[in-house]
């Protein structure tokens, strides 16, 4: 399996669906269905059952797993959606970078 080029933490930007042009950090990546968690993204309806924990029950709002390949990394310099690279610093560690600015992602 290939290496994906977003992990959590990152701020991303939303390229397609109902979603597109919104922004948001990644709460969870799920590798193996290639989908990720953003939070403020993809909010759904869930219907909740009353249980001692949520007696009330009712319906809760929830983010949804969206598709990696509609995300993109956003370049902190110039606020815009970027691709990601991989190389060598200083120190010979492999870092990711954004090919828009060329400044490493932290």
């Amino acid at each position: 399996m290939s290496k994906l080029h977003i992990k959590k933490g990152d701020q991303v930007v939303v390229l397609s669906g109902v979603d597109k042009g919104k922004t948001g950090r990644i709460l969870e990546v799920l590798v193996d269905k290639q989908r990720a968690i953003v939070e403020g993204v993809a909010i759904v309806a869930k219907h909740a059952k009353p249980s001692a924990k949520n007696p009330q029950g009712g319906i809760e709002k929830k983010e949804a797993p969206i598709h990696i390949a509609k995300l993109n990394v956003l370049d902190s310099k110039t606020g815009k959606a970027t691709r990601v690279g991989r190389r060598l610093n200083a120190d010979g560690k492999l870092v990711r970078y954004s090919k828009k600015s060329g400044e490493e992602i932290k």
